[in-house]
């Protein structure tokens, strides 16, 4: 049977793509990695401070915070619920492993948002940028969690903040994205009225651009935290803390009640902040309307 015709069409025509990757990412550890590494001390100084103070602050405090706060933004059966929630992920023994994964999400989404708000507004201002910008975003988003892993891990070495690293790449598109909508989504007239009133470009953009898109911005924060929390679980295969680890160690012990618990605390705090960020947008919005 004539070659074109079966599966080993392209047996002379294969494309080294997999070593061509291997070496760049050679070349860079070999070159810049002592680069790599001096740029992990801002986000391994903010990940101790968060992870520090979350340590310190009493279970009962910081209970107690959470449920004031979810009342606030959520109601109170919001509030009742994170109250619940901490309490039971406190009593299965897994509090100090909670803690090291919130602070692993605020670290990640803190720098997401020092990053991608400014890369929003940007794409926003500038259709070119926007063009330059997008696949750029979409490789991000496609590319498997796993795939990150690698090249993070022989940039940046293994722990805590490699995983953090890896979670920022992972959660970043989503921010910039609707950053970029909710700008755009504006309506013209507002800004024209604005503009005759005698408003600078800056003002229209503090006082009227990101107020108006702030529900839409929110919607990206709330995406940046579900994906960050993800990621910071699957961050724990490269030595990453938090309730990864049970996870990880359940499954390969076959301990399944050790990957339960840990799953059930992801799940728990997966929905406050999610509950507690939808709460925060929809109140953005109704100001707004």
């Amino acid at each position: 049977m004539n070659a074109f015709l079966t599966d080993r069409v392209f047996d002379s025509i294969q494309i080294p793509l997999d070593d061509w990757f291997a070496d760049a990412i050679n070349w860079l550890t070999l070159n810049y990695r002592p680069a790599f590494q001096s740029a992990k001390a801002p986000i391994e100084f903010l990940l101790d401070a968060v992870n520090g103070a979350l340590q310190w602050l009493p279970p009962i405090a910081f209970i107690l915070i959470v449920g004031f706060l979810a009342w606030r933004w959520a109601g109170p059966r919001i509030a009742a619920f994170a109250v619940v929630a901490f309490v039971l992920i406190g009593m299965i023994g897994l509090w100090s492993l909670t803690m090291v994964t919130l602070s692993m999400v605020a670290a990640s989404v803190l720098v997401c948002l020092i990053l991608g708000l400014p890369l929003g507004i940007l794409a926003a201002r500038s259709d070119r940028f926007q063009a330059f910008l997008r696949p750029v975003l979409d490789v991000m988003q496609t590319t498997p969690a796993f795939v990150y892993l690698v090249p993070v891990v022989m940039l940046f070495s293994i722990g805590t903040v490699a995983g953090v690293i890896a979670t920022i790449i992972f959660a970043l598109p989503p921010l910039i994205r609707l950053t970029d909508l909710g700008i755009r989504q504006v309506p013209e007239d507002v800004i024209e009225a604005a503009d005759a009133f005698g408003s600078s470009e800056r003002e229209i953009l503090f006082k009227v651009r990101l107020p108006l898109a702030l529900p839409t911005i929110m919607a990206g924060i709330n995406q940046t935290i579900m994906l960050a929390l993800s990621m910071v679980v699957i961050a724990a295969l490269i030595g990453a803390g938090g309730l990864g680890r049970p996870v990880i160690e359940g499954l390969n012990a076959l301990r399944v009640g050790q990957a339960g618990i840990g799953g059930l605390a992801i799940v728990l705090l997966a929905i406050v902040l999610d509950r507690m960020t939808q709460a925060l947008g929809q109140g953005s919005r109704s100001n707004n309307g």
